[in-house]
């Protein structure tokens, strides 16, 4: 768990770095950790009162993410920002659809190891501000 927050820590400085850069990077910064902030609270909170099971999604969201992760690489070998740009939005659902089903199996007891759980609910939200990040960026680069 240490070395997976590390490396991820690690791969966030540059990106914040380029995005303080910008004109209006801490802005965006600031919007997108409050968006994800809001975003993370608000689902929790509707898993939490509802007690809803979201299990039935773990093979959608799988899918999603492998399907994002094809297409991310095609974006970036392609240098097609604006399949970039869709790739970004579509990780931005799926993570809220993680954070659903990640929070749904903790509160109805589907994952019992809490270590795994908490990796899950960290690398949801960790993608969503990334990817609200690159979204809410778009009109500052060049």
């Amino acid at each position: 768990m240490f070395a997976l927050t590390g490396f991820m820590g690690y791969t966030l400085g540059p990106l914040l770095s380029h995005t303080l850069a910008l004109p209006g990077g801490a802005g965006t910064i600031t919007a997108a950790l409050g968006a994800t902030g809001a975003t993370f609270l608000a689902l929790s909170a509707y898993v939490l009162s509802t007690r809803r099971d979201f299990s039935f999604m773990g093979g959608f969201l799988f899918a999603g993410m492998v399907i994002a992760i094809v297409l991310g690489i095609t974006a970036y070998a392609f240098s097609m920002p604006a399949l970039a740009l869709a790739v970004s939005g579509m990780v931005a659902l799926l993570s809220v659809g993680l954070i659903l089903f990640e929070t749904s199996r903790i509160v109805n007891g589907g994952e019992t190891n809490y270590v795994l759980a908490t990796v899950g609910l960290f690398v949801a939200a960790f993608n969503l501000f990334v990817s609200l990040l690159s979204l809410f960026g778009i009109g500052n680069s060049d």
